[in-house]
């Protein structure tokens, strides 16, 4: 499979990873009551020899029909890893066919710090399409740490991603974003075929949809015994979320949605304009400051004069490579200008970048925007050619992607439904239940969180899905991008909902503190 193939889709698919750039060390925690006690050598002294170590136990943990075992999960290109309770749950691949191939589902729960933790459980649902769970153990343990006081948090790799029969597409080419040759249909559809020949040897794509996930985790719920689970979902996991709430309405008892997808919306089909629209408020910033707009004038304006500039002039640029330091080549043209702005449109402390790089590049110095994108896309290499995405993607929302001229002057163009559907094309489609799209109605509590400048799920999104639900809040994070639960005092207001129910009640002035974060006027940092 080609590079230029598989970084077009990482661009398609990214999401809530790029929220967690932080985290905190697991601190050691008590072993559960009945956890087994590592068993102690000893030594004959009569016979005056070494004793005989033997190897302790694995120390075990028994929650509800399955036994858990002591592991520690490690966070992807960190070193670090987090202490953790692990196991594993055998369900049909096609739940049709009861008789037919088993996938083992991996999952992990992170301990609450209470002797007796309360017998809700708290469910973190992941992003992507793609994203594991247990991958992010470290951060989730960080972001939902007031919540552990009282509550088991339980993490689970949907099906197609990390230890559950993962979807993953093995390429030689070790290319990256800024190697992107654009969104040409044929190779993104013969990079389908290329990966769908890989997974098939273990994998049929037709039964790695929301729908499947949703059973999976209620298979898992009655496996652990929890009478009823807290969810909170992030990007894509606020679609599962939305979707376990509308199948299994007793087994919830609050949601949190966190950079929510409204069931309604196809995806893709508005990111074009979401990215345009997210970039022309955050840039509005800079028109109204008189520093930033003395140094660059119109960011938004100059980001389109490179972006026409690339089109009609592709050329060969090079820069220092930020992990080597080593002076690398790469092809620059529209494409992956594009890409590159649109992951920096993430974050707050990316996208204040965003003026001075696209400055410099407009004056010939990509290093800034090519070299900072190259580390940005470590963060993304485990959503890179993702069979799991694809699935969903093609199964739930290709065949209603329509087409959108109105998009053909906006920096993504029709670019991502013109990719989605020369994938899909390649690519098995899996069933779609007809309410699947339907808006989710429930009288649960529900807390929505949404980033104000938000390029991929803005927070219309949230107040979308808010509509239909009589219990429910949403709580706007200004000056912020996707992914927000772990910003300022998120993590507390979470915390309070779960144990309190009550989203309208909440008390949420501590997020009047958070402001947008300052444009860089050049590489010290913004102006005093």
């Amino acid at each position: 499979m080609k590079s230029s193939g598989r970084n077009a889709l990482r661009i398609v698919v990214v999401a809530a990873g790029l929220g967690f750039l932080a985290w905190h060390q697991w601190r050691p925690q008590h072993a559960p009551a009945g956890a087994e006690a590592p068993a102690a050598a000893s030594a004959d002294a009569g016979k005056r020899v070494a004793p005989e170590v033997k190897p302790a136990p694995p120390r075990t943990w028994k929650l509800g029909s399955l036994t858990l075992t002591a592991c520690n999960l490690g966070q992807p290109n960190s070193g670090l890893s987090t202490a953790a309770w692990c196991g594993a749950l055998a369900v049909p691949e096609n739940r049709a066919d009861p008789a037919g191939r088993k996938i083992t589902l991996k999952l992990a729960v992170l301990r609450s710090s209470a002797q007796v933790a309360n017998r809700d459980m708290l469910v973190y649902l992941a992003g992507g399409p793609g994203q594991a769970a247990t991958d992010y153990a470290g951060p989730i343990a960080a972001m939902l740490e007031p919540l552990r006081a009282h509550r088991d948090i339980l993490l689970l790799d949907q099906r197609g991603t990390g230890g559950s029969n993962a979807l993953a597409c093995k390429n030689d080419d070790q290319g990256d974003a800024a190697d992107d040759s654009g969104y040409d249909p044929a190779k993104l559809r013969a990079a389908a075929a290329a990966c769908l020949k890989q997974v098939a040897t273990h994998a049929d794509p037709r039964y790695y949809t929301t729908t499947d996930a949703v059973q999976d985790l209620e298979d898992v719920r009655r496996a652990l015994d929890v009478p009823e689970f807290d969810l909170v979902g992030v990007s894509y996991g606020t679609r599962v979320a939305q979707q376990y709430l509308g199948r299994h309405p007793d087994a919830v008892r609050s949601v949190v949605l966190d950079s929510a997808v409204p069931n309604s919306a196809v995806l893709g089909e508005d990111f074009a304009q979401n990215l345009d629209d997210a970039l022309k408020a955050q840039f509005a910033r800079c028109d109204a400051d008189a520093a930033c707009r003395q140094r660059f004038g119109h960011p938004f304006q100059t980001l389109v004069q490179l972006r026409d500039a690339l089109r009609a002039n592709p050329h060969p640029v090079s820069f220092r490579d930020p992990e080597s330091y080593q002076t690398v080549q790469r092809v620059l043209n529209e494409d992956s200008l594009v890409g590159v702005v649109r992951m920096f449109a993430y974050t707050p402390p990316t996208a204040a970048l965003l003026p001075l790089s696209i400055d410099a590049a407009a004056h010939g110095d990509v290093g800034p925007l090519l070299g900072q994108a190259k580390l940005l896309t470590v963060d993304m290499a485990d959503l890179a050619g993702s069979g799991m995405s694809y699935s969903v993607i093609c199964s739930e929302d290709a065949d209603l992607l329509t087409a959108r001229p109105q998009d053909a002057d906006t920096l993504l163009g029709t670019h991502m439904i013109d990719a989605y559907k020369a994938i899909c094309a390649a690519w098995p489609r899996g069933a779609r239940p007809a309410d699947f799209h339907q808006p989710l109605q429930s009288a649960k509590p529900v807390l929505l969180l949404a980033g104000q400048y938000d390029p991929v799920t803005p927070p219309r999104y949230a107040e979308e899905i808010a509509s239909h639900l009589p219990n429910a809040r949403v709580l706007l994070f200004k000056g912020q991008g996707h992914s927000v639960l772990a910003t300022g005092c998120g993590p507390r207001l979470v915390q309070r909902f779960v144990e309190h129910l009550d989203p309208k009640a909440l008390d949420a002035s501590c997020l009047d503190r958070l402001q947008p974060t300052p444009f860089f006027i050049d590489f010290n940092g913004a102006t005093p």
